[in-house]
């Protein structure tokens, strides 16, 4: 009967930790809530050929942190605007005029509402 105690009380201290985990995924594999933090409506689309100094934006879910949301390109940081909306941010900004003939890739990082980091970005084509 002693052993049977004992190999109750393991199983409850295990059991625990994975269950009561933090977030709807329950892992510090970036499921659940962090899952959410989605970006998407890229314009212009990825591997677009677009002019210097061209518009770009894209939405970001509900989840993101607004205040967090940094676009880099090649290095140098965006000034952006964040516009709420229905389902989440409309995110805004221009291309640096220095860039010309050659290929950018559009970085995106922001932070959701549980703190997590999430990174994304599209490649367009600037022409002369």
């Amino acid at each position: 009967m002693k052993l049977h105690k004992i190999l109750l009380m393991a199983v409850v201290l295990i059991i625990p930790a994975s269950a009561w985990a933090y977030g709807e995924g329950g892992g510090s594999d970036g499921a659940g809530i962090c899952s959410k933090v989605k970006f998407s409506e890229f314009s212009p689309i990825n591997n677009a050929e677009v002019a210097p100094q061209s518009g770009f934006s894209f939405y970001a879910s509900e989840y993101t942190v607004p205040m967090s949301i940094k676009v880099t390109i090649k290095g140098q940081s965006i000034p952006i605007t964040v516009v709420q909306k229905q389902n989440g941010f409309k995110v805004s900004g221009k291309l640096p005029d220095s860039l010309r003939g050659t290929f950018a890739k559009i970085n995106i990082e922001a932070k959701g509402i549980a703190q997590c980091e999430v990174a994304y970005g599209w490649l367009v084509k600037v022409t002369q």
